[in-house]
């Protein structure tokens, strides 16, 4: 807002977060994956129109005066944990295989038109769409700007003015989208240990009940503790690279036993080597990154 209008009073950080929780403890009563399509689409088209915002703003800007591409002076152990910090935010930004089961069981499925077929296609679309989103932007920010890249380049940005606040705008309405996709299936895991072990009966109740503790939840947990960047590399790495890298990797290898040293069996045992490491490199890295950073947080901003 304080792009868009420079004379309004700043509103603080954790006033905007209260409005987006504010929010979710209405959509988060949308019952299944169908139902939120159309918040998922929506989400999906702010995605590719600010991250086009930003590629091409940043072209047409130019690089910025005296743009250094070297090194931040910093410690050689604070640029490696940083970056193992920045493995775990990719992680996070790639952890499509948390839903993904999901919503394949809501496609028809038969022995004759399986469901993976139009499941592996839309994966794939999804990934590409990923990328030509987001690369760009990685690429033509850091030439645009170099070492002083902000984590937000729309903001670096700044002109024109309305464009700018339209492109963070949708970014609101993208993330408003994605927190539904993503949590979709925690609510429905929650749902069902609450019948089962509870005895609680399913309905409006127990959707209300459950799903606005959790966005309550979240909300405390945003409010609170502002800094997301650092949070993203920690949960990335803890929660989303396992799921996402080697587990799926570890149980193909016990339910088809492939032979020792085939193709197949070495590009697993890759992938489990591989996400094992990312895990932990960005889990250490995230944490690090918070202590150390801590003394300048602000909570409750």
């Amino acid at each position: 807002m304080e792009i868009a209008c420079t004379h309004c009073t700043p509103i603080r950080q954790s006033y905007w977060i209260c409005i987006f929780g504010g929010l979710h403890f209405f959509l988060s009563q949308l019952p299944n994956f169908n139902s939120v399509s159309g918040v998922s689409l929506a989400a999906a088209v702010m995605s590719l129109s600010y991250s086009t915002i930003a590629w091409v703003g940043c072209l047409s800007r130019g690089q910025v005066e005296n743009v250094s591409y070297a090194y931040k002076k910093t410690s050689s152990a604070d640029n490696m944990f940083r970056a193992f910090n920045a493995l775990g935010q990719i992680s996070f930004a790639y952890a499509g295989h948390a839903v993904a089961l999901e919503i394949q069981a809501t496609i028809p499925s038969s022995p004759e038109k399986p469901s993976k077929v139009p499941m592996w296609k839309g994966a794939v679309w999804a990934y590409f769409i990923n990328a030509i989103c987001y690369f760009p932007v990685a690429f033509i920010g850091y030439w645009a700007f170099g070492q002083d890249v902000a984590d937000n380049v729309l903001v670096a940005l700044e002109r024109p003015s309305w464009l700018i606040a339209a492109a963070n705008l949708m970014v609101v309405v993208h993330v408003t989208g994605s927190y539904q996709v993503f949590a979709m299936p925690v609510f429905d895991m929650l749902e069902r240990t609450m019948v089962k072990r509870s005895n609680f009966p399913p309905g409006i109740g127990l959707r209300l009940i459950v799903r606005s503790a959790y966005v309550a939840l979240t909300l405390f947990i945003g409010v609170t503790f502002p800094f997301f960047g650092n949070l993203l590399g920690f949960f990335g790495g803890l929660g989303f690279a396992p799921t996402s890298f080697f587990l799926p990797s570890v149980m193909w290898l016990i339910i088809k036993k492939p032979r020792r040293f085939s193709i197949n069996w070495l590009v697993n045992w890759a992938c489990i080597c591989v996400g094992v490491y990312i895990m932990l490199a960005s889990t250490i890295g995230g944490l690090r990154n918070i202590i150390t950073d801590s003394s300048s947080y602000e909570f409750y901003s």
